[in-house]
């Protein structure tokens, strides 16, 4: 699996969220970004198993994405985070995201991967980026594909 191909994709997955009429649209990268447009969803750190399958047939990668929202208003902006952490709804990212895994039979990420799975939402907290401050949380995505591609 190409890596930094990955990323991007789940970015461009991630950039259809609809958010609630009158906010900002969500902004997307494949990388850290060195300042933050909010809302901002970004793929961050990933872990890689190699040969789950043999003959480098499978490897996984779980990525660390993180999704930081402005704390103009401590509320709205929590109430917007909790829509984009939500299992279901045009907000939801697991959602969205998930529509990039294709039709059944079809390859994940446009041909990228085998599969992917939003797993979980964790560090639901206050994150300091760029010397701003926000509130966010990270969800962590397995992508799984062939290793020797």
């Amino acid at each position: 699996m190409q890596i930094s191909a990955i990323r991007e994709a789940i970015a461009e997955a991630a950039r259809a969220v609809v958010l609630p009429e009158g906010l900002a649209k969500l902004t997307c990268s494949g990388y850290v970004p060195d300042a933050v447009v909010a809302p901002h969803f970004f793929v961050a750190e990933y872990e890689q198993v190699f040969d789950r399958g043999m003959s480098r047939s499978l490897d996984e990668l779980t990525f660390t994405t993180r999704v930081l929202v402005g704390r103009g208003d401590d509320k709205a902006a929590q109430k917007l985070l909790d829509a984009m952490l939500s299992g279901s709804g045009p907000a939801s990212l697991k959602q969205t995201i998930e529509l990039a895994r294709g039709a059944p039979g079809e390859y994940a990420l446009g041909g990228l991967a085998d599969d992917l799975h939003v797993m979980r939402v964790q560090g639901y907290r206050w994150y300091e980026h760029a010397s701003s401050t926000y509130v966010g949380a990270e969800l962590m995505i397995k992508v799984i594909g062939e290793g020797n591609a």
